[in-house]
């Protein structure tokens, strides 16, 4: 029985995972650095020092990472300033649970500042009972520590979380941690990997909600 859900949020609740694919290549120009393919696919999901490590893999361990990671945030800042577009049925799917009574969580590897103006700019924060990002954590995904720290906090035992996830990482993190690992992808389709891992796939928010008004999970 599902007793709490957890969304990750760029990707899944939002179409916010090609607006950060566009934000490389000016952030790295302003340090006079080019853009190398496959860094974005490689950071997609990470945060804080897994996101540097990746960043120093592809520009070396000398490279100031921090201020790359700076200058991408300070791009996305500015992009984020106006409301981003919403996945298809994250409105009903956010309004049943409400309705039901399910308590809810964000999981973000985003900063705070970022998931409260995505969040608000939509009037969404009251659904949302615990709020997750990556300064909250010391190992972002594929790392569970996040999803157990939002599950801590919405008094949930991972078995009965319901974790919706679009990206690799994410999925790696929800099974690693023992939920229910729902995949909605995005960018990337599911390969045998996430066919391992994941408890199910759904090619929308709203085959999540037809799920859930079953007790699929």
């Amino acid at each position: 029985m599902i007793n709490g859900v957890i969304f990750d949020m760029d990707g899944l609740m939002f179409d916010t995972e090609r607006m950060w694919a566009t934000f490389w290549e000016p952030a790295l120009a302003a340090l006079g650095l080019p853009y190398k393919e496959g860094l974005s696919e490689a950071a997609r999901g990470t945060a804080g020092e897994t996101l540097r490590n990746v960043v120093r893999q592809f520009y070396g361990q000398d490279c100031d990472a921090a201020a790359i990671v700076d200058s991408l945030h300070a791009v996305a800042d500015k992009a984020f300033q106006k409301p981003v577009p919403k996945k298809p049925g994250l409105d009903e799917l956010l309004a049943w649970l409400d309705e039901q009574h399910i308590p809810m969580a964000v999981a973000s590897s985003s900063r705070m500042d970022v998931i409260l103006r995505n969040l608000d700019n939509w009037g969404m924060r009251s659904y949302f009972s615990v709020l997750a990002s990556g300064q909250q954590v010391t190992r972002s995904k594929p790392d569970p520590e996040i999803f157990l720290l939002a599950a801590e906090k919405l008094g949930v035992a991972p078995g009965h979380a319901l974790v919706l996830e679009d990206s690799y990482n994410g999925v790696r993190a929800g099974a690693a941690g023992g939920f229910v690992t729902v995949m909605v992808p995005d960018l990337l389709p599911a390969d045998d990997e996430m066919r391992r891992l994941y408890t199910a796939e759904c090619r929308s928010l709203f085959e999540v909600l037809d799920g859930l008004k079953v007790n699929r999970w």
